[in-house]
């Protein structure tokens, strides 16, 4: 989960695996793979910053570099 702030100052979390955009226009407008939608205060710089850094410390990152080594080793033995 990341931490955003709506337009009104109220503070709330969105899971970082459902996002499917981050537009800048001029607000930022994260859209959801549910279609739900979210208007931000952080610049889309900062909410792609913060997933990426979610990303790396769930480690889904590692998990999918690990499993295509994991073919490549299966596939030369």
């Amino acid at each position: 989960m990341i931490l955003v702030t709506r337009l009104n100052g109220t503070q709330f979390h969105v899971n970082a695996l459902l996002i499917e955009t981050v537009e800048q226009t001029p607000d930022t407008l994260i859209t959801l793979t549910t279609g739900k939608k979210y208007i931000v205060t952080e610049n889309s710089s900062d909410v792609i910053r913060s997933i990426r850094h979610y990303i790396r410390s769930v480690g889904v990152l590692a998990a999918v570099a690990g499993h295509s080594d994991a073919k490549s080793e299966g596939a030369s033995s």
